[in-house]
């Protein structure tokens, strides 16, 4: 199928452009994570935690206020992948933490 190809989606019941609807499809598998305000987070975004989280297995503390760049989304609505100095695979809840602008 080219671009150009309409197809009939059967959910809304329109005609539209075979890319859109791809489009569409992949957007509804991904699950909308959210910080603690509210802000949709997205791969690559900085985010700031918002309380003092002890990580569990590392024997270490993050405090409030700390930065954490570049954060990728798992799937999982509340939780996302992050990158700390000092630990390996560090997993986040979205609840804990408010996006840097």
């Amino acid at each position: 199928m080219s671009q150009d190809d309409y197809v009939y989606d059967d959910e809304s019941g329109e005609w539209m452009p075979a890319s859109e609807l791809s489009e569409r499809k992949a957007a509804a598998g991904r699950a909308e994570v959210r910080d603690a305000v509210g802000n949709l987070l997205a791969d690559g975004d900085q985010v700031t935690l918002i309380k003092d989280l002890e990580v569990k297995g590392a024997g270490q503390t993050i405090k409030r206020g700390t930065l954490i760049k570049s954060i990728r989304l798992t799937g999982d609505a509340q939780e996302i992948d992050c990158r700390y100095d000092g630990i390996k695979g560090l997993v986040l809840r979205a609840e804990f933490v408010r996006k840097r602008n």
